[in-house]
């Protein structure tokens, strides 16, 4: 059944409840092969956890969504304490830096012990490798400030220049692309998102410095919303070279929760382990975070940098003015009495409905715009930061916020690794390598009838 809103054959905002669509993943999967490690807490995880599908998602998507669970991560693992090696494959599980506040919360200890309890814990579960994807949202970061400079000092010669939205979140891209298409996709950074890149990082830089062929990695990232399942099965994930997806499978905190439940672990009571890094041999240093105070810190570290590259001024603190509403905030930066730079936070899809016609109207005129899906930012994803009853654990998120401020800070210009891979990996700053692998394209569709209309 259709809504005026579809643009795909299937929509999940009117569906039967014998739909498969509306089957949540354990019974969809209720015919897999028994073993030590189906005896799982039944994940109920239905399509109104997806924020980009409260339009539409095919029923093929669907099916392979609800895939992704903590099932599929134990089949593999099983296959490898079978003696038949040719269906062994190492297991790689990348964590999101914001599903590790989530963590330190639940069990009352600080990031970086949270962050190294979770490695004992998916070690002791049989994962080779455990990685923390900060180092690919360097890379994003990275590549959102140049290609913000540009935009900028082109704008009066580029059409679509300016404003500029983030392409970090997946709920906002899936949106995006398939309700708003042409009508905002030509002003979306071109930038990969942080799974996007740490998925390339593994399966092919990493899986060349351990002469691993990229199919024989299974890799899982862990992740705070339910939309990055969504994202891992965009083309973007898929190596037709090897015929292997990037990321096999994505978990959001709340479900490697569940499995900690299911074995009745307590994480203060795991051995530490620190995180591996790609470079093999070497453990991670401190664990750092990007700043930011909801998300990878895309705003603060554009502002900053598009402040000195284009006005050589060095920005030390930025300052936040709330608008309509807490997630609603605006930056800006004035030179000789006139403001220069003027950025936008928008969280939430109210607020991004709110952007959105302002620029169709001509009348949105900031330079950049953090868009987040989630009110309140990444940390109030719904695969981490929601009551058993659907609604935001407002106590819980702020306890997260508390601790995840705690941790240092570091520019991901500074970051030696990230430099030694753009030699190493893509052959150099401004490479064919780097478009191709850190870069992405957007659909450039027609809007959806009555796009503009949908309620949040």
């Amino acid at each position: 059944m259709k809504c005026e809103n579809c643009t795909k054959k299937e929509c999940s905002k009117k569906q039967k409840n014998n739909d498969p669509q509306s089957m949540p993943a354990d019974v969809l999967h209720s015919n897999e092969e028994k073993s030590e490690f189906h005896k799982l807490a039944k994940a109920k995880i239905f399509l109104s956890d997806y924020l980009a599908c409260e339009n539409c998602i095919t029923s093929e998507e669907a099916v392979r969504v609800f895939q992704q669970n903590q099932k599929e991560l134990f089949w593999v693992l099983n296959l490898n304490k079978k003696c038949d090696t040719s269906k062994h494959k190492v297991v790689a599980v990348s964590v999101c830096p914001q599903s590790l506040p989530y963590f330190a919360a639940k069990f009352n200890i600080c990031v970086a012990e949270a962050a190294e309890r979770l490695c004992g814990f998916l070690r002791n579960l049989g994962v080779h490798y455990i990685f923390d994807t900060t180092i690919a949202a360097d890379f994003s970061v990275l590549e959102s400030q140049k290609e913000f400079v540009h935009r900028y000092r082109h704008q009066h010669q580029e059409h679509f220049a300016l404003p500029m939205f983030a392409s970090a979140c997946p709920g906002w891209i899936q949106y995006a692309e398939r309700v708003l298409s042409s009508l905002v996709t030509p002003y979306i950074c071109t930038a990969k998102s942080p799974p996007q890149i740490m998925g390339s990082l593994v399966k092919g830089y990493f899986a060349k410095q351990q002469n691993l062929s990229p199919d024989k990695i299974f890799h899982v990232i862990v992740a705070p919303c339910y939309d990055k399942k969504l994202e891992a099965l965009q083309e973007d994930f898929y190596a037709p070279l090897c015929s292997s997806h990037n990321v096999d499978c994505v978990l959001t905190s709340g479900e490697i929760f569940q499995i900690m439940e299911q074995r009745k672990t307590y994480l203060k009571e795991v051995t530490a382990v620190a995180f591996d890094t790609l470079f093999g041999g070497i453990k991670e240093g401190e664990l750092i975070q990007l700043g930011g105070r909801r998300s990878d810190g895309y705003l603060e570290h554009i502002f900053k940098h598009a402040a000195k590259e284009l006005f050589d001024t060095d920005v030390k603190e930025i300052t936040y003015k709330v608008l309509k509403n807490k997630d609603f905030q605006e930056v800006t930066l004035e030179k000789d009495g006139e403001t220069v730079l003027r950025f936008a936070a928008a969280y939430g899809f109210r607020n991004i409905q709110n952007m959105v016609l302002k620029l169709k109207k001509g009348k949105c005129f900031y330079h950049f715009v953090e868009v987040l899906a989630c009110p309140g930012g990444c940390l109030n994803g719904k695969g981490q930061a929601q009551t058993e009853d659907g609604e935001s654990d407002k106590a819980l998120l702020h306890q997260m916020e508390e601790v995840s401020a705690a941790v240092p800070v570091q520019l991901p210009e500074t970051r030696g690794h990230v430099q030694k891979l753009y030699q190493e990996w893509l052959k150099g700053m401004d490479s064919t390598w780097v478009r191709e692998s850190l870069h992405t394209k957007y659909g450039l569709g027609k809007p959806a009838a009555h796009s503009l209309d949908i309620k949040w």
